[in-house]
């Protein structure tokens, strides 16, 4: 798995964990829907970590408990 699929996956997980769509988490997050959307879809391929950081403040997690997580174990390296 790569980095921004695992990025996408946790957040879909964080979503059915706290009981939000992914709209009303970007509506949370302060972020317009299109930026979360695009994470989801595969549109964005660079998710940055003022996003993630975003992301993480509307949750009430850390970066740490948002990276925490086996899907960030076995990476696949970033080809160009």
């Amino acid at each position: 798995m790569d980095i921004e699929e695992a990025v996408k996956q946790r957040i879909l997980d964080l979503c059915k964990e706290y009981g939000l769509t992914v709209n009303a988490l970007s509506v949370k997050a302060g972020m317009p829907r299109s930026t979360l959307k695009n994470i989801i879809y595969g549109t964005s391929k660079n998710t940055g970590i003022i996003t993630i950081q975003l992301v993480c403040d509307a949750l009430g997690i850390s970066i740490y408990d948002f990276f925490s997580d086996d899907l960030f174990k076995n990476i696949d390296p970033v080809k160009d």
